[in-house]
């Protein structure tokens, strides 16, 4: 597991200012379920100053996600508007005495989610450009513009800074090339030039362990959440693993639930946590993968 400061580990279990605010005039949703995290900022805003008087939040994610939302709205309450929007992602990690690199993405979602709770707030559209064909990482569904407003504001250099920032490469690689292209637009108008890694390596297990250590790491996180799926009436089984993709096979009353999605994401967050890399987790039946392989 990652190694988490004391005041993660706080924030994660006793996090501050949790659940719906009432009263509140600024709201600021970012993130998806269907990617792995989301997160709603709820902000009680004083007309008359601007001071924000109080802030919750709402998040699905990791124990770096609730920690990072824990934090920001502690940071923010009390300031001017224009004051919090000062507050980076840096801000947040060094509030909590420093985030894993892989982790640096739950920080600049808070970053994000102020800045829509307060463009709500002041009655401003705000986007996050996550449309069909601005999309670079569409595993995570990244933009081009938090890759590159990400990349200046933490003077990124390499696609795996840019991962462990926003996500984006972590799934199928297949973006890594758009990535590098920003990313030598950005570094140029610093002055530096980008050099290229080495490509990514076709074993996508972890130093240290084998690709036999990693499918018993994943059935045996599978195994842990099977008993809950068995009480309400279904299950799941591993189907494949084919890099970073996980095919699993979803049966019983678990098969076609409305709540498949979400739970497939609760899956998919403890395979990341357990595996200490971006995963995506995909339902499939049992059989079909060999099936497909054999058509012409």
């Amino acid at each position: 597991m990652w190694d988490y400061s004391d005041k993660v580990k706080e924030h994660f279990f006793q996090p501050r200012n949790a659940g719906v605010l009432e009263g509140a005039n600024g709201v600021g949703d970012v993130g998806s379920i269907s990617c792995g995290d989301a997160l709603r900022l709820m902000l009680k805003v004083e007309p008359e100053t601007d001071i924000i008087l109080d802030a919750h939040f709402q998040t699905f994610g990791c124990g770096s996600a609730i920690a990072s939302s824990s934090a920001l709205t502690e940071m923010i309450k009390g300031k001017t508007l224009d004051e919090a929007l000062k507050v980076s992602n840096q801000d947040i990690a060094d509030y909590l005495d420093g985030l894993p690199p892989e982790k640096m993405h739950c920080s600049v979602m808070g970053r994000e989610a102020l800045q829509a709770a307060v463009a709500n707030y002041r009655g401003e559209v705000w986007s996050d450009d996550h449309e069909e064909g601005a999309l670079v990482c569409k595993c995570f569904a990244i933009d081009a513009v938090l890759i590159e407003d990400t990349i200046r504001a933490n003077n990124l250099s390499s696609v795996q800074d840019v991962t462990n920032y926003t996500k984006a490469g972590g799934g199928c690689s297949s973006c890594h090339e758009g990535i590098e292209e920003i990313l030598v637009k950005v570094m140029a108008e610093r002055g530096e030039n980008f050099k290229p890694g080495t490509p990514a390596r076709e074993e996508a297990a972890p130093a240290g362990m084998t690709n036999l250590q990693r499918i018993r790491k994943i059935e045996a996180v599978l195994e842990t959440v099977r008993p809950q799926l068995k009480r309400d009436g279904g299950d799941i089984e591993l189907v494949d693993v084919d890099g970073k993709t996980i095919y699993v096979n979803m049966t019983g009353a678990c098969s076609g639930c409305q709540m498949e999605a979400l739970t497939l994401q609760g899956i998919q967050q403890k395979l990341m946590e357990e595996l200490k890399e971006f995963i995506k987790i995909v339902p499939t039946k049992a059989g079909a993968l060999s099936r497909a392989s054999c058509n012409p």
